[in-house]
């Protein structure tokens, strides 16, 4: 009697046991998903971070057709200054225009460069994002992993403790002919 109530606790141990580990892998679970829902608005901060600089790129890139048509007209004012004075030493109104011209010139390229600097920023940010998508898509497959873990786990408790039950409602119910001795609960 002493040995049945014992193996019956120790089922009831058994059963506790499962359910904790069950429960440990559902926390396991719930934290991969979290970290993961964190890292994806990361990445959605980034790739909006990336789109608006792409736009100040595009922003950037529209200013220079506005300076190339001030270049063409200075260089049409100069070619006129030019043909008006044959012969003569180039007069501080063309030497003027030449300095704005080229400086119009350096404004292009300045144009430029920081458009192809924000291009760059903006790649460098989608390239982050897409190496958090890779961490992302790890971390939700832990948590998938975790999540069968613990409802196998949960599963194994059931069953056991469906068995328990069963055994202890039919040593509790009709009780052993005194004629046959009892025997010692064991694996069916």
């Amino acid at each position: 009697m002493h040995r049945e109530s014992r193996w019956l606790g120790q089922g009831y141990a058994d059963i506790t046991k499962l359910r904790e580990v069950a429960a440990k892998h559902d926390r396991q679970s719930s934290r991969a998903q979290q970290r993961a829902a964190r890292i994806q608005t990361r990445i959605e901060r980034l790739r909006h971070g990336a789109t608006i600089l792409r736009e100040k790129s595009q922003q950037v890139l529209e200013k220079v057709p506005e300076v190339q048509q001030e270049i063409t007209q200075l260089e049409r004012d100069i070619q006129t200054g030019r043909q008006r004075a044959v012969g003569i030493a180039l007069s501080s109104d063309i030497t003027s225009l030449q300095v704005r011209m080229r400086k119009l010139q350096q404004k292009i390229i300045n144009l430029q460069h920081k458009s192809r600097t924000l291009e760059h920023r903006a790649a460098q940010r989608t390239q982050k994002s897409a190496e958090l998508k890779v961490k992302v898509d790890r971390l939700l497959e832990i948590s998938r992993l975790e999540e069968q873990e613990a409802s196998s786990f949960r599963q194994r408790a059931d069953r056991l403790q469906l068995a328990t039950e069963g055994e202890v409602s039919a040593r509790v119910g009709p009780s052993a002919p005194p004629n046959e001795p009892s025997r010692p609960p064991g694996p069916a």
